[in-house]
């Protein structure tokens, strides 16, 4: 624990200077600004080691805390609703980004797996859908970085962008919620994205992006089930050679895993469900609501600070176009997809 306090401190202080500061620029809110302070410390010098357990806490283990103290503003019922209401759009967005990955992935080139993960990366919850489905398709490390570096990036032009756009479509609260937890990726970002908006836009967008996280599980179904007969074909058509040797065409499969459904489920989206089952029938007194939310804002202005600590400048370099062109043309499609089809079916 102890290894832990530099960046937690580190990850703190930040979110208290946004905090100050988004009193002075309440448009970009606290969230926006501490992502925004954490990536210019970053570029100019990185974090050095001592920090690196504390920011990664801070990044991963404070921002699910956050979701599950934002259950404290919801019922059970409203969620169910949420769930309900957004099941077209969600699946919709689904549906084309993972068509598109495809497809756009295909004419630009980009290897299988590589394509895969950013598909499902953008269709479904960003980083931790790709950390899911890696050991399911086998995905090579490589390819992993450069997916995340890629979802990272739009996620963040997200959180400056979409509330801008919410303002110039007229979106209400309801609307950009629906918006940013079905168009925008991590959960991070998701709620920055909502924050910035405002409250209710806020808890609408975390039930909708909680709702479609559980799409990992027949996701992560659906890839093993593939991945074990592409692995079949593979062994079947290498064959081997005369002298008992792989033949030419064999080549080293990275070793896969098969699904565990209940690993599947965040531990957060437990806890998210529980909170909003205890404020379902009164054990969370309703004059607690106003701290608590504060409370959960801050938690996410601490774990963006340390996201933005996070972030490598240098692997965006790596990762060379064709992976961000792949990513912007997704990010571009799934985001004109959840606008669509709200005005399709009238949720806006």
């Amino acid at each position: 624990m102890a290894a832990k306090i530099p960046g937690l401190v580190l990850s703190v202080g930040i979110a208290i200077v946004a905090t100050v500061a988004a009193r002075f620029i309440p448009l970009i809110g606290a969230p926006v600004t501490a992502i925004i302070i954490g990536v210019l410390i970053s570029t100019f010098r990185r974090p050095s080691a001592r920090f690196i357990p504390g920011v990664k806490t801070a990044s991963k283990f404070v921002l699910q805390l956050s979701v599950v103290v934002l259950g404290s503003q919801l019922s059970l019922a409203e969620i169910a609703q949420v769930g309900l209401e957004s099941l077209p759009v969600m699946i919709g967005t689904l549906l084309v980004c993972l068509v598109a990955a495809y497809l756009v992935g295909r004419a630009l080139g980009i290897v299988g797996d590589l394509r895969t993960l950013i598909g499902v990366g953008t269709g479904i919850c960003g980083a931790s859908a790709i950390a899911a489905v890696t050991p399911v398709i086998g995905a090579v490390s490589i390819d992993v970085a450069y997916a995340i570096s890629t979802i990272f990036l739009f996620n963040v032009a997200a959180v400056l962008l979409f509330p801008v756009l919410g303002h110039v479509l007229g979106l209400s609260q309801h609307a950009f919620g629906l918006f940013a937890g079905t168009a925008v990726n991590d959960m991070s970002s998701v709620v920055a994205t909502a924050t910035t908006y405002g409250p209710a836009a806020t808890q609408f967008a975390v039930v909708v992006k909680l709702v479609r996280t559980l799409m990992i599980i027949p996701i992560s179904l659906v890839l093993s089930w593939w991945a074990g007969r592409t692995l079949i074909a593979r062994d079947a058509s290498a064959g081997a050679a005369p002298d008992g040797m792989p033949g030419p065409q064999s080549s080293v499969v990275v070793p896969r895993r098969r699904v565990n459904v209940f690993k599947l489920v965040p531990w957060f989206l437990i806890g998210f469900i529980v909170v909003a089952a205890a404020n379902s029938v009164g054990l969370i007194p309703t004059v607690t609501h106003p701290t608590l939310s504060a409370v959960s804002v801050f938690l996410i202005t601490v774990a963006l600070a340390a996201i933005g600590l996070s972030t490598d400048v240098a692997g965006f370099r790596k990762a060379g176009p064709r992976p961000l062109i792949l990513g912007g043309v997704l990010w571009v499609i799934v985001s004109a997809t959840s606008l669509g089809l709200q005005f399709a079916f009238g949720l806006n």
